[in-house]
């Protein structure tokens, strides 16, 4: 792996976190997959283009990105070797041939200039120590004219799972979930900010744009109450507290999902987020 300077991610992304992931990885396309058209759409690769899918996970917008140019090639970077180890063994399963993976921090890695033409992620770009450092080593990337297409979360209050796990607050040790401008999840969520940064690392053309998509959580409340308490954040939180608390916790959740559950049973959260595009 190349150099790295978001340690705390890598540490986390190659322990029980990148694993989860990468073992749940239909569960979370699931959850997040209604915002894979709508990012390609925006970051409109042609037959022939080269794309680079920042913090690709198990590599399924790598694939699509493949698929939308099967003349050219998408390659995914990031930081979580499971994760990785599972986007290759899925391409080689569904035949996607024209793909390749590397792991690598985004922020630092030495790719090769004007190597691509279009950059895309979803949900991959929040957790930059630098972020003007981390768009202006993609920018370089990028061929002059180049595209760059991401989705970012917009603010916390927006996001129903958010709104679920906060009812726990007073019976789990639950923050506030970052702040704009801070390294984590709704590091982006101030379109200001999100400009700012761009501009900073020699984009222009930058739009925000709201975009909604709800996600499958579970198949009941109860499920999906043991799917969001066994991410990393709600390991961390229920390592807190002792058995009957973490019992009272699960209740609560579930309580809170029961009423986003659909006809099926399916609990579908509405997630919000920021679709960006800026040009090189």
């Amino acid at each position: 792996m190349s150099d790295i300077v978001n340690t705390e991610q890598a540490q986390a992304w190659n322990g029980p976190e990148g694993t989860h992931w990468a073992r749940n990885q239909d569960r979370w396309n699931a959850v997040n997959g209604g915002f894979d058209d709508p990012l390609l759409d925006a970051a409109a690769p042609t037959a022939s283009h080269r794309v680079l899918d920042i913090g690709c996970g198990a590599g399924r917008t790598t694939r699509l990105a493949a698929l939308r140019a099967p003349q050219g090639h998408a390659t995914g970077v990031d930081l979580s070797g499971p994760m990785l180890a599972e986007a290759r063994a899925r391409a080689e399963r569904e035949g996607v041939a024209n793909v390749s993976f590397v792991q690598g921090d985004a922020q630092v890695h030495a790719f090769e200039a004007g190597s691509f033409d279009v950059a895309i992620s979803r949900y991959g770009v929040m957790f930059f120590a630098d972020p003007v450092a981390a768009f202006t080593n993609i920018a370089r990337a990028l061929t002059p004219g180049g595209r760059l297409a991401f989705v970012c979360p917009a603010d916390a209050a927006r996001n129903d799972w958010v709104v679920a796990v906060a009812a726990l607050r007073g019976i789990l040790p639950v923050g506030d979930f970052g702040r704009p401008g801070l390294p984590g999840m709704f590091s982006l969520a101030d379109p200001d900010h999100i400009r700012a940064v761009l501009t900073a690392a020699g984009f222009t053309a930058v739009t925000v744009n709201q975009a909604q998509a709800y996600g499958d959580w579970g198949q009941g409340a109860g499920d999906a109450a043991d799917f969001l308490l066994g991410t990393g954040p709600g390991r961390h939180l229920t390592s807190q507290a002792d058995t009957p608390t973490r019992a009272r916790a699960r209740d609560t959740l579930v309580a809170q999902l029961r009423t986003h559950e659909a006809a099926d049973g399916t609990v579908r959260l509405r997630s919000t987020a920021w679709l960006v595009t800026a040009d090189r």
